[in-house]
This record gives structure tokens, sequence and C-alpha cells, in this order.
């Protein structure tokens, strides 16, 4: 239902109605110029109307007094809460592939001379936990685990580029153009110039954040500490983040007491600046079972209402954690699994591991100076000249947010030179709402940009392909955020989600057909999957290649690594879990009387930090069916506190040809649109208050995210007993790896067509968009 206020706004003359399917154009713009050019409007840059959010559509410009609306960017309507979803189109990089790769070196951590005089040291005395007196659930002693070793994480804000390349200024037709009156950068005569540094919300003032190399059986505290409200260089903020700078710490999915989980169930209120957490990570799978450890973890704020403008913000750093029993994967190829690395041991406590690269991808949006700004947390309606080639966000999009800048370790479009070898790459999905999916491809004539090759719009996402790419490796997939698979697993591509975490093997030596590789190669990681906004994929595009990093041969170097066939033994399902308590959660579209931003509800209701629904015993388990009830959209759902296993997808045994990993453990559920999926879940070792959430952020902001708690008490149902492993001598890694289960050679008695001819042995095709093969973009849903 519309509310007053909107209808108030909104005369009663009818309202013209707009078709997804075709551009809309209201302020013709026929000559670009720097500050007198209108806003032009395309399926994706409309002007939405309601305090709940809804898809009421107030068309702005020629014509609109005709239909009784407010002229875009009238102030008049910022007392009806109006948002407006337009967005910037970043300028052209023009020499991508240049700045190198940044390779993260391990954070060092505080000596104990240093933090034992603190005036509040870590500890796990009353008290002790934060600034305000919180006391930590279980210290390590009580597992027989030694004291943490302490790191300092101040959030700071500081300042970041993007790229080293000079830029040229478009407009969302490819053209160039020039920036307006007041922007504050200098053109060359060429009509180029350099990005200004964006401004930053990063833990130590970085982007990406600090990674700390961890390892299981050494427990990690982290204090947080808040100085966001210092600002020496008194940088321009910007007009998104969190409004008074408040944070919340998740380590995203360590099995981690609520308070050091950094959940708003637990904690709504966050961290003002003063204030600090200190984290605890024991770094100690449940029940103590090899069988659940992980291997990639990432931290990031999930301060509530403002996860998304906080992570986009920079608010995001990363956690590899490595297995030191028995040498298994411990960084040294020599030993245990033999996974590829070269460990180096530092001074200071921490250690590298060479040839062992996480990569962290991130979609970002730079604006324009023309875009108005406005929603419910951003503007008036107002532009900003002065923010140029800085970060573009909107705090309210309909869909989720997305970028048409790809971004690697917070390069964009970085290159990345290799020895002739085996490395271990650990990919993170660090973006708001894209989804990847990557394939290894080379190409002869090389990148050339989207308008150059006669894009416009939201084709231009990306800014680069490679027209002639052609696939000409393979991946083997060693981990999932769930840690090592049982088996490894020959994958041609493979799709990332917001969140998730995949870790690969690529030998460098050898094409796919067999050809040896030579110094000078070039190999494009690429993007196949074309995501135009939040909501899910476009229909496929066998064009759409975009070029996220460029990756050159180089010399031949030692590599005693190997790649097994087979992993870490894997945890099965309880015989009976059909009998275990079970719990439907199911996903809707829908607004609440109890705030105007609440899109989603979760079995009827938005989140609500001090309610639960659901409170398992500890020590209990549970079969959890998570259903997505709105068409057309795709989500990733996390669930904080311990890794699920899959049991079904829409009734059918996992895993399947499209998620062959979903022989190992995860804490995404990626729901495709009415998808329903099966899991079985544990709660062990915490009692206490957690959430549920959809990880593409703009979601989980607007109430798509539940609470949920362990209670104390016995179990009400326990599984069948499985045996708990003995310690198994160190494996024999097999250099040929598993080809089964893969995508490309699914097992399923009735496979199912490929979603492209260039990729006839693809895995199950994802569901076209809205579920209507005949429209290709999906339409605004109303409530």
């Amino acid at each position: 239902m519309v509310p007053a206020s909107i209808l108030a706004f909104v005369t009663s003359k009818p309202v013209a109605t707009v078709s997804p399917r075709h551009h809309v154009l209201l302020h013709t713009r026929k000559e670009q110029s720097s500050v007198n050019r209108q806003t032009r409007f395309t399926r994706r840059n409309f002007l939405k109307m309601s305090a709940a959010g809804a898809g009421t559509l107030a068309l702005a410009g020629a014509g609109s007094a005709g239909l009784g609306l407010v002229p875009l960017g009238d102030r008049r309507a910022s007392a009806d809460s109006t948002v407006i979803e337009v967005f910037s189109t970043s300028p052209l990089i023009l020499s991508p592939f240049t700045d190198p790769l940044p390779i993260p070196k391990a954070l060092a951590p505080v000596p104990r001379s240093v933090f034992s005089s603190w005036s509040r040291p870590p500890g796990p005395g009353i008290g002790q936990q934060d600034s305000d007196g919180g006391t930590h659930q279980l210290w390590t002693s009580r597992l027989g685990l030694p004291d943490p070793i302490v790191y300092q994480i101040k959030l700071e804000v500081s300042s970041h580029r993007f790229t080293s390349s000079r830029v040229l200024p478009i407009d969302e037709d490819g053209k160039p153009v020039v920036p307006p009156r007041g922007a504050g950068i200098i053109l060359s005569r060429d009509g180029t110039a350099f990005l200004p540094e964006s401004t930053i919300h990063g833990f130590n003032g970085q982007f990406p954040g600090p990674m700390i190399n961890a390892e299981y059986g050494k427990p990690v505290l982290v204090r947080f500490e808040n100085h966001l409200d210092e600002n020496p260089r008194s940088l321009d903020r910007q007009d998104f983040g969190s409004p008074n700078l408040e944070f919340l710490t998740h380590l995203h999915n360590s099995h981690t007491a609520p308070e050091s989980d950094g959940n708003p169930h637990h904690r709504p209120q966050g961290y003002l600046p003063g204030q600090f957490v200190d984290n605890l990570y024991l770094n100690h799978p449940p029940d103590g079972d090899d069988r659940e450890k992980q291997s990639f973890w990432w931290f990031h704020d999930h301060f509530h209402g403002h996860t998304s403008s906080d992570v986009y913000k920079g608010l995001a750093g990363l956690y590899p954690i490595y297995d030191p029993k028995f040498s298994l994967d411990i960084g040294d190829e020599t030993r245990g699994l033999r996974l590829p690395g070269v460990r180096t041991n530092n001074p200071d406590g921490s250690f590298d591991v060479e040839f062992d690269i996480p990569l962290a991808f991130f979609d970002a949006r730079l604006d324009d100076g023309v875009t108005p700004h406005k929603d419910f947390h951003n503007g008036n309606g107002e532009t900003h000249p002065e923010w140029w080639g800085k970060t573009f966000f909107r705090h309210f999009p309909n869909l989720g947010f997305v970028g048409d800048i790809f971004t690697v370790n917070g390069t964009a479009y970085p290159v990345l030179e290799v020895k002739r070898r085996k490395y271990r790459f650990r990919f993170l999905d660090a973006s708001v709402s894209r989804i990847y999916e990557f394939k290894l491809m080379s190409s002869t004539q090389g990148p050339r940009a989207a308008r150059d090759l006669g894009f416009k719009d939201d084709e231009l996402q990306g800014q680069y392909r490679i027209p002639d790419g052609q696939q000409s490796m393979r991946f083997v997939q060693i981990a999932s955020e769930g840690g090592l698979l049982p088996i490894s697993i020959v994958r041609d591509s493979f799709e990332l989600w917001p969140a998730s975490r995949r870790e690969f093997i690529v030998d460098f030596t050898t094409y796919m057909d067999g050809s040896p590789t030579k110094k000078g190669d070039v190999i494009y990681l690429t993007n196949v999957m074309k995501m135009t906004d939040g909501r899910m994929w476009d229909s496929p595009d066998p064009d759409y290649k975009v070029p996220v990093l460029k990756i050159v041969i180089g010399d031949d170097a030692p590599d005693n690594s190997q790649i097994p066939a087979r992993l870490r033994e894997a945890l099965p399902i309880p015989a009976n879990w059909q009998s275990l308590p079970r719990r439907t959660f199911e996903i809707e579209r829908g607004g609440s009387s109890s705030s105007p931003e609440d899109e989603w509800l979760i079995n009827g209701q938005p989140f609500d930090h001090t309610v639960s629904l659901a409170n398992p015993k500890l020590g209990s388990a549970e079969v959890w069916e998570i259903k997505n009830g709105g068409g057309g959209w795709v989500h990733p759902i996390h669930i904080h506190q311990e890794q699920h296993h899959v049991i079904s997808r829409n009734g059918n045994p996992a895993p399947d040809a499209r998620h062959p990993d979903d022989i190992g453990r995860e804490d995404i559920v990626s729901l495709d649109p009415g998808e329903s999926v099966l899991i079985f879940r544990q709660f062990r070792t915490f009692v206490g208050k957690y959430v549920a959430h959809c990880h593409n952020l703009t979601h989980e902001d607007h109430a798509m995210m539940f609470g949920w708690q362990i209670d104390p008490s016995g179990p009400e149902q326990s599984p069948s007993p499985t045996p708990h492993p003995s310690p198994s001598p160190q494996p024999s890694p097999s250099p040929t790896p598993s080809p089964s289960p893969s995508p490309r050679q699914s097992q399923s008695p009735t496979p199912r067509p490929s979603r492209s001819p260039r990729q006839s042995q693809s895995p199950t095709p994802r569901p076209s968009p809205r579920n209507e093969p005949d429209s290709p973009r999906p339409r605004r849903e109303r409530r």
C-alpha cells in the first residue's frame, strides 16, 4: 500500500508505466557538457518514491508536470522520503593492467611487553572484554589452549586511490565529457586526468585492511579501537557510512562467542569513537574435530543498518588460517598435503607464505559530479562536483548496489607476474551485491574498452572486454568457505557469491590442451557473469568477457608442491537427520510498520534485534530449510557461528552439477529464485545471540536478517554418533587431481542443457532473470 505522504505527493492524475525492457529518455541530452548536461534515465536510472522503499515510480523531466510529479532533484520531495535511484558512470581507466597486484603481508602481533602495559590490558577477568566492561564467555585455558596472540587494529579515516592510470571522464553512452565546474581536477589537453583519492574508513587505515595469518591451536585476540572521529588530514568523509561512526567487527565465519562475533542481535549499538572491543578468536574447531577446520576467513563491519556502506567504505580485512597438525596445511609445500606455499617465519612472530595469494574482489563506482544524491541517508537531491572521481554509493538501492569498476585487493585491473609453477589462490567476494563467474582465458587482441566496442549504459560495467577470449587453463578447487574439501575438483569456471570464499590451485606451466607455457605469455582472470543490477544475473551473454586480473608468465621456479586428489575427510551428515528438529525460514518481499526502510521479511517479520526466531539448545543439532519466497531475486544467506552441510536443493540430494563443492561445509546458502535448500547445523561450545542474513548487504540493511540464539542445557535430540577421527598418518597426496565431481562432468542421470553454446559442458544452468526468458531485465516489484 502506498503511504499517505506519497499519495499526497503524487496527484490523482494517471501515472505513466515504464517497461523495464526499454530505455526512457526524460531529460534529453543532445550536447554533453561539463556543467549543463541533464540527467538521462535508463532502466537503471529512475526516481523511486515510497516511505517504505516500494516501487512507486515518479518520472521526472520533460512532461512530468502533466503527470503531477515533482521534477528530479526538487527539494520539496525530501519531506516525502523520496529515493532517487540514479547511478553515476565512472571515468574510463585508460591504462588498465599496469598497476601490480597488491599482495598483502601478515600483520605483526603486539609484543606482550607492550599490551601488558596498556591501561586496560586484555585478559579473562570480569570486565576485560571491551570498554563497556564486558567479559569473555570462554577463555583459552578452558580448552587447554595457550594465551592468545594479541593484535591491535585501529579503525581510521584515510584515503585510497584505485588506479595510478590517467582516466577519461565519460557519460553513460561512453562519450567523453568535461567534469562539472567545481570538480577541482586538472584536465590535460587530451581531456584526461588522474583520479583523486577517495576517503575510506579502514582497518589500520588500509583497504583492504590488514591480513592476519593464523593457525589452529594458536588463539588470537584482536583489539579493535574506534578512531573514526579523528581526521587529522581533514578529509571529506562524503555522505555514506554509519552516521555516528559506530562499528561492529565480524570475523566471517569463525566459531566464536557472541561477544566476539560482532553481530547486531548481541550488540545492536556497536562501538562508538573512543571505545574498543577485544574479539577473541579461539582458532579451535567445534568439539576439537579436525574435520571442522576451515582455511580462509575475513573480517568486516557489521553495524546494523549500515553494513553495506561501511564495508563499501573500506572496512574489510583478511584472515587465512592454517592447520599445523601433522603439518597438514602449514604453508610449507614440502610437508603435509604439500599445497603450494613457501613459508617464511618473521622475527616479529608473524609468518608469510609465498605462492599463496588472497584475491579480494570488490566492484566500485565513482562520482561523475552531476548525479543527484538522495535517499533516506544520503543527500537531498543535490550534486557533488567536488566529489568527482571519488567513491559513489547509494544506501537505498531497490535491487542492490553494483559498481562499474572491478578491483582486486583494492586495485582496479591489476597485473600479476607469476613464476612457471603452481600457485594457491584464495578467492573472496568482498562486493556489496555482485556475483562473479570466473574463467582463465587467453586473448590475442587483448583488452578493448567496452565503449570502443559500441557498448553503452549498463553494458559499460567492467569497462573492458576481451572479445576473442578463449578458455586456456582450468582451476583445481581445493577448498570452499568451510575449509579443505574431501577431494579436489577440476573446474572450467566457478561462481563466487558475496562473502563466499573458494580456493584453487592453478598450474602455470601447462595449458589445458597440454602445451607448455612460456615466459611472457598472458592469461586473464575473466568475469563472464553479467549482472547489471543487484537483483540477479542477466541472461547469458557469450560476448560478456571482462578481464579482471592480467597474469603474466615469468621465469621458472622451484616447485615442491602437489595437487592432492584427497584433502580432508568429510564430516558425514548423521543418519537420523530426518528425525531432528526442523525449522523453516522463508524470505519474502515486504515492508512493515516498524521502519520505512524495511523491504524484506523473514517468516513474515522484519529484523528486530530483541527477537530470536530460533532457540536451539547447546549441544543440539537441527535441520533448517532456507526458502527464497521472492521470485526473481537471488540471495546469499549467511548464518553465523558454525558451518552447515547442504542436504538437498529443491528436494534433490546434494551435491549437484552446479554446486559440486556442496560435498564440503559452507557458511553461505546460495539461493536461486524460488529455491529451497535444506541444511544440517549443530550448535556447540557457546551460548548466546547470533544472526542469519543476506550477504547482499543492501538487503541485509533493509531487514533481510533474523536473530537466533543458543540456549543453555542439554540437547533436545542428539544426532546419531559419528566417529571422532583419530590422529591420521600424514597423507600421501596424488599429483593428479580428481576430475569428479565436476560441474563440467556431471554425474546426474539427466544432464540439463548448457547455458550457452560456448559452454557445452557447463554446470546446471542458472535460472533466467525473473524466470521469464522473454524479458532480458527484471521488473521492479511493487508492494
